[in-house]
Formats: structure tokens, sequence, C-alpha cells
């Protein structure tokens, strides 16, 4: 019988791994995107709650100052680690030993037990987290946010499988973290079936929407600020330009919207908001091009990534959001777009299905098929009563979650891995004693 444990301190200061992305970074461009909000508004919301969080991720610029602060009570440190340059993820592998190491000399200069737990996002940081977990001897939480197996079963034509390596690297991860935290429950299964997780280990947690920046507003407003005629019909994107995104499904199923509704040609808007990532780098203007092939160059407008008030006017702007991914962990685009008013139409993968009900606050579609994806845009961008409808729905969908909703259940799960942790290191102990 295991003897009774006092209660485990209350969380003071938490460790943060992200090695291949800051949140500092503009989401939509290079390898930014919905992990680094999630990472800067979990932080900040920890922060408010009174848990001091400290961010690691690898320095880009020898121009980076080794801390800068993100909000009150978040640090973000810049550890040297390989070229002061961006790398592609396939290249930071040989950087994580300087990386690990910069992270333990960090911790060595504090008093033992200087944070009280590890959360490291993406199986890159999971590898340094496994470390730093047993070498700190704290609880290792760990949020995958992708998953290779998962993605390697919906490639997009062109885009490239993910390595071996990378499997391999998730299937450890998955083995040592001491919970496992999963977007939507389609991923918790996933961890389970793929990667034989421990069921017992995982937890779901949804993430949330800035519900102060995204909110609804005057859609006359956004399209003056935009440039954009008050009639026009606006089919949007926002995301990173890659394939796994499918940006290029949006204009096929916007040439196909206007071969059948030619009468259109005059209002039609395609907006395309973000910046080449991943293998979209090989190929910045495939965009342009395919949109020039497809006859729809003059109805296509593309802008750079936006900041958060910014995208959300972009939102606002648009008739329906467009989010035709090959996989999604969760798809914050989604539900940034549904709080500002503004209905979705989704692929139905990964956990588009949690982040957009369909036939309440947007349309989800099975596939890409270019004719499949004009006819949903149409059914919304094209019929104002039931665009109407979708879009008080929409706001109604996205106000369910929040990042301190979000927030509040990480906290939980970080105290119940510390009280895991310390029962099972005192079972080691008692056995080693025996």
């Amino acid at each position: 019988m295991m003897p009774s444990h006092p209660p485990v301190p209350p969380l003071r200061r938490v460790a943060v791994l992200s090695v291949h992305t800051s949140p500092l970074e503009q989401p939509g461009t290079g390898d930014a995107g919905g992990m680094n909000v999630y990472i800067g508004q979990t932080a900040i919301e920890m922060a408010r709650s009174g848990v001091s969080v400290e961010i690691f991720t690898r320095a880009t610029s020898s121009d980076q100052p080794p801390v800068a602060e993100l909000a009150p009570g978040v640090l973000v440190r810049h550890i040297p680690a390989g070229p002061f340059e961006p790398l592609s993820r396939a290249e930071l592998p040989a950087q994580l030993c300087a990386f690990t190491s910069g992270v333990l000399r960090t911790e060595a200069f504090h008093e033992p037990g200087y944070y009280d737990v590890i959360h490291s996002h993406y199986w890159l940081s999971g590898q340094v987290g496994w470390l730093a977990r047993d070498r700190w001897g704290v609880p290792l939480v760990h949020t995958a946010h992708t998953l290779a197996k998962v993605k390697n079963a919906a490639l997009a034509d062109g885009d490239s499988p993910e390595p071996r390596t990378r499997v391999i690297g998730e299937e450890q991860v998955v083995t040592e973290a001491d919970r496992l935290v999963a977007n939507t429950p389609v991923e918790a299964r996933e961890l389970v079936a793929l990667y034989d997780a421990d069921p017992h280990a995982v937890r779901t947690v949804s993430p949330g929407v800035d519900l102060d920046r995204f909110s609804p507003g005057s859609t006359a407003m956004a399209r003056a600020s935009l440039g954009l005629p008050g009639d026009a019909v606006v089919l949007a994107f926002a995301g990173r330009l890659q394939p796994l995104k499918a940006p290029d499904v949006l204009l096929h199923a916007a040439a196909r919207l206007l071969r059948d509704r030619p009468e259109l040609a005059e209002r039609l808007v395609v907006l395309v908001v973000g910046g080449p990532s991943g293998s979209g780098l090989e190929q910045p203007h495939a965009l342009r091009e395919l949109a020039r092939s497809l006859g729809i160059e003059r109805q296509t407008r593309f802008l750079p990534p936006q900041p958060g008030r910014a995208l959300a006017e972009v939102f606002r702007a648009a008739d329906v959001v467009a989010v035709p991914s090959y996989n999604e962990s969760f798809g914050l685009v989604a539900l940034e777009a549904q709080a500002c008013g503004t209905p979705v139409v989704a692929a139905e993968v990964g956990g588009l299905p949690v982040a957009v009900s369909h036939g309440v606050s947007g349309l989800l579609v099975p596939g890409h098929r270019a004719e499949d994806w004009a006819r949903a845009l149409g059914s919304v961008a094209l019929r104002p009563e039931r665009r109407a409808e979708l879009a008080a729905n929409a706001v109604r969908h996205a106000a369910r979650f929040s990042w301190r909703r979000t927030t509040e259940t990480l906290l939980g799960t970080y105290a119940d891995a510390a009280v895991a942790f310390r029962d099972a290191r005192a079972l080691a102990l008692q056995e080693v004693a025996v």
C-alpha cells in the first residue's frame, strides 16, 4: 500500500519548449502558425493567473536579445543553436544537442526545483523536454500539434512525406511524456491507436480564441479598409501558403464557381492572406501562376500575413472563409473567423469538425474536389439569408472556446502530471529499496 503524500505545492513557474518557432513571430509565414498563437495566448493567461512562464526557442538572428518579455510574467529565451538564421525542420534535429545544452545551462543558474513542469510543443521540443525532465526531476507535458503518421496518411499533391526520423522521434516522446495533450478527441484516439499512447496519460484540451480581438464588426468598414467593393462576393483564405493548407483548392473552386455563374466575374474577390512555408518556399509564386492559368487572376488578391486585429478585418470583410487543409489538428483560423461572425467552409479532416459545427456555423466538405467546394462556397456566399443564419450561429459557436478556459484545463493537467510524477518516483524508490 502506497503511503499518503502531502499535496503538491502550487505551480510557480512553467518551462515551455518551442524549438522551431517563436510566439514572437508573425503567424502565417515560415513555420509560424496556430502553434505560435497557442503558446503565446496560453502563456499570457497563465501569467494572469499567477504562474510565471519561460518560453525557450531557438535564436534565428544575432540581433535577438537573449531574453524578451512577451507580456508581464512571460519571458521568451532565445537559445543559440546552430547558425543565426532560420532553418528548415529537417535541419533542426542536428541542433537539438546545442539547444538542450542551452536550456539546461539556463536552469543551472537557479536553485534546484526552479521550474515545476515542462510543456513541450512539437516533437523536436519533446526530445529536449524528455532529457530536461529527467535532469530536473519534474513532469513533462507534451503537445504534438501535428502527427507524422496522420499527415503521411493524407498528403496533398506535391507535398513530401514526413521522414522516418520524425516518426521515431514522436514515438519516443509519446512513450516518455507524463501527460499528452490532444487538441480534440480525434487526436487523442490517434495518439492511442497510432502511437500506442497510454490512454490514462492523454488529456483532451481544446484550443481557444481571443474573443476580444476576434469579434463581429462592420463588413462595410472592413471592406473599405481593404479597398474592396461593398457589393463584392468575397471568399477568403488565411494561413501558410503550403500544400498541406491547400489554398489551391480555393482557387480551383472559385474558377469553377465563375464557370457556373459567369455573372459573378465583376463581383467575385478571392482574398488569399499568408506567406510561403515549408515546401511552399520552393515555389513562392505558384499560387499567382495558378490563378492566372485558371483565368481568375483579376479576381484574386494576395495579402501578406496580417497581425491579429488586421486579420480580424479580413474575416469581417469576407462572405465566407475557406479552410481546405488536408490535415488540421484543430484549425484556429476557422474559430477566429467564426468569432468575427463569418461562416466557414472547411475540409472534413482532423479537428475541423470540432472547430466548425456542420450546418450550424458553417459547412464541412468531404474531400477536395473543386465542384464540391464551389457548391459549398456558393451555397453560403450567394444566399444572404442562409449566410446570416450561419453567421449568427458562428459567433455563438466560437464563444464556447476561450484561451482562459483552455489555460485553466492545462493548469489542471500540469497539477495532475505533478501528482502522478511524484507518485511514480516514490514507487520506483520503494522498489529499489526492496
